[in-house]
């Protein structure tokens, strides 16, 4: 009786198997359907087809927990393919499922096409833009980290082997070990091919079941050529006892594993349509093949009523799937199902953060304060929310973030030592679910290329929101506050690496991202409470070091892109445009003007206003631009003003950290006072440019 028992388990065991290898054809022909009519032909065929069987299994195999129709629903199961080029794979299975049509699989990396080159929220389902190698399982892990803040869930992501040649993803790898993040698994394509080279690597990893578990991951190491050991290590993370490390399943194939021809273990290939043919050809003979295996299992119960049994678990197995299982008189059937769009447009979020704000600090205009004593306070207060996270590296004592929210729930104060690239991208995690988010290091040392990754993000998302036809809906941005602290030349002494002054151009250059220089510390929390109105997107905002005395009353309310009059004398033929730590200087410099008999206006500029370039322009005032930078302002009132009829560049006094010449620098280190005479940017040195401008005019 035992040995029947299992007969059966193992019979329907190997039913299953055999279903999800006839579903696995599907998704092939999907995928080779999407090079077929590509507007380039293109597709990144080696690493989707090595892609497919994991994602099969995940996807079909029971082990996802996820919502079609409602993706952004909490609680579910999350996947991130870290590995973008796969996106045909993963496209082909959303299609199936009813994310979107399959129409969308027609004509894709076309400009006019959601499916694109590299996954995003373009395309529905998906929940970040990955495709810059190595961010994906950082996000992934951000996901899992996510989890333990409210509903928990698993969260899965597929590497490559190539992949794991940056050290992006090792920041993740490690980081998950330390915080036991059992809810995480990572799919790591072991495929041996890149590029350049598709039958090995340019750096062997011969030891990453070691490596791994050094980390204190579980690891398996699986034939990802077949079904079945895939199948029962995936099994066995989901449903097996967790034990506080996150896993890692090695699916160890080739690139191209699965398709017949030699031409498909290449990185990125142009079909013609001879060889999709051909290979759509050869699919679908294998197809036919696996349904009459299908049916020679099912002959091999022990009896009509056991065959009956075997039956009707393989047409609910096969339903599932999405597949139709039928019996005639002309044998065993496996069709494909119809196809229904079954995700619909998700609910709008709430992005406003409720605090009671009669708990703010109040600021003593007697006092100077330190931009992480408003930050930690201000922190205690509005991280009674719980949508209020903070993620630091290495670096809360200058930020100030830690100490604040973790006041209120340290679970949601997070600290991943110096790895900002990580940091940044659990960041953005936290922000696709809906949270406010504040990430934070030195002025230089947030990572470009993840920055601009996230505003890919940040962008994709905005696009799906305004699109009639879109699947996120109001509130799904992301709202990311980059604290950025020692800029401008709060750094001192600390060194040329340090220096922030280039950082404001480097990160102007990222579409959709806010920039902020803050001076008073007043201002700063009037900043404060305008983010946590919510939906204000990508911020990067530049805070003080030092210990600021107050310009402004409590009562100010931040507009963003809007300069502050900070003194307007009567009958001025002057003004000294500045921010941060630099408003400080040019009011001094105005009242050594005022010694000379000019009246300068003072204009503290948090934000670029070009409506108030232009009013400067055209009152025609000598206008100094006096910045601790590489000329954020100057650069933004040249492009504002240029072509402008009658343009009187001569009433513009560019006074930055460029050298004589324009050109960018970096900065060496000294103390405040040395750099500000250093770089002609003390008072009286601002004012003797301004003396200088009306002598020469």
């Amino acid at each position: 009786m035992f040995d029947q028992c299992k007969k059966s388990e193992r019979l329907r065991k190997r039913a299953f198997l055999k279903l999800l290898e006839i579903k696995d054809v599907d998704i092939r022909l999907l995928t080779l359907l999407q090079g077929k009519t590509a507007v380039d032909k293109g597709v990144h065929i080696g690493g989707a087809f090595s892609a497919t069987i994991p994602l099969t299994v995940l996807y079909y195999g029971g082990i996802m927990n996820y919502d079609v129709e409602q993706p952004t629903c909490p609680g579910q199961d999350l996947f991130v393919l870290s590995k973008g080029h796969a996106v045909a794979t993963l496209a082909s299975i959303y299609a199936d499922l009813g994310y979107f049509p399959e129409s969308y699989l027609i004509n894709s990396r076309c400009h006019d096409s959601l499916l694109n080159g590299h996954p995003g929220p373009l395309l529905p389902g998906v929940h970040a833009s990955t495709g810059p190698l190595g961010e994906g399982i950082c996000v992934a892990q951000g996901f899992a980290l996510a989890a333990r803040c409210g509903r928990s869930f698993d969260v899965f992501t597929m590497v490559g082997d190539g992949e794991l040649q940056e050290g992006l993803p090792w920041e993740a790898v490690m980081f998950s070990g330390v915080k036991h993040l059992d809810n995480f698994c990572v799919l790591l394509d072991k495929n041996e091919g890149q590029l350049d080279i598709t039958d090995h690597l340019h750096y062997p990893m011969n030891n990453l079941c070691k490596t791994f578990e050094s980390f204190d991951w579980n690891v398996y190491n699986v034939d990802a050529t077949k079904y079945e050991p895939v199948l029962d290590a995936m099994m066995e993370f989901k449903y097996g006892p967790r034990n506080g490390r996150p896993t890692v399943i090695i699916c160890s194939s080739r690139k191209g594993q699965g398709g017949f021809s030699s031409f498909m273990v290449g990185h990125k290939v142009e079909f013609t349509d001879a060889i999709v043919n051909q290979e759509i050809q050869q699919q679908e003979k294998s197809r036919t093949v696996k349904a009459e295996e299908l049916a020679a299992i099912i002959t091999e119960a022990e009896n009509k009523e056991a065959a009956d049994t075997l039956r009707g678990f393989a047409t609910e197995a096969a339903r599932k799937m999405g597949l139709v299982f039928s019996v005639s008189k002309d044998g065993i059937a496996v069709k494909a199902g119809v196809k229904e769009v079954k995700t619909r447009r998700a609910k709008v979020r709430d992005k406003k953060i409720i605090y009671p704000q009669d708990k703010l600090p109040v600021l003593d205009p007697s006092k100077n304060y330190n931009a992480q004593e408003i930050v930690n306070s201000a922190m205690k207060v509005f991280a009674i929310d719980s949508r209020v996270v903070s993620v630091d590296s290495d670096l809360a004592s200058t930020s100030g973030l830690e100490a604040g929210v973790s006041w209120v729930d340290k679970n949601r104060a997070l600290n991943v030592g110096i790895a900002e690239a990580n940091m940044m991208n659990i960041g953005e995690s936290f922000a696709a679910l809906g949270y406010n988010v504040w990430v934070s290091t030195f002025a230089p040392f947030f990572n470009w290329q993840v920055f601009r990754r996230i505003a890919v993000s940040f962008q994709e998302r905005m696009e799906d929101i305004e699109s009639k036809a879109g699947w996120l809906a109001a509130g799904h941005g992301l709202d990311i506050t980059f604290l950025s602290t020692a800029p401008n030349l709060e750094t001192k002494t600390n060194g040329a690496t340090h220096m922030g002054n280039d950082d404001i151009m480097v990160y102007d250059g990222i579409a959709h991202v806010k920039i902020i220089d803050v001076s008073c510390p007043q201002l700063l929390l009037s900043i404060m409470k305008w983010i946590m109105e919510g939906n204000k997107g990508l911020v990067y905002l530049r805070i003080l070091r030092s210990p600021a005395p107050l310009i402004y009353h409590k009562d100010l309310r931040f507009e963003y892109g809007k300069g502050i009059y900070v003194s307007k004398p009567s009958a001025s033929s002057a003004c000294i445009v500045s921010s941060g730590h630099g408003v400080y200087e040019a009011i001094t410099a105005a009242k050594l003007l005022e010694e000379k008999g000019v009246k300068a206006e003072v204009i503290d500029m948090p934000s670029f206003d070009a409506e108030m370039a232009i009013e400067l322009h055209d009152s025609g005032k000598k206008i100094a631009l006096a910045e601790q930078n590489n000329g954020y302002l100057w650069h933004h009132f040249r492009k504002t003003l240029f072509g402008r009829k009658n343009l009187k560049a001569e009433n513009l006094i560019p006074i930055n950290l460029l050298d004589k010449n324009g050109n960018a620098r970096f900065l060496h280190s000294a103390t405040y006072n040395e750099l500000l005479s250093h770089n002609g940017l003390a008072p009286e040195q601002i004012a003797a440019a301004v003396l200088n401008a009306f002598k020469s005019s």
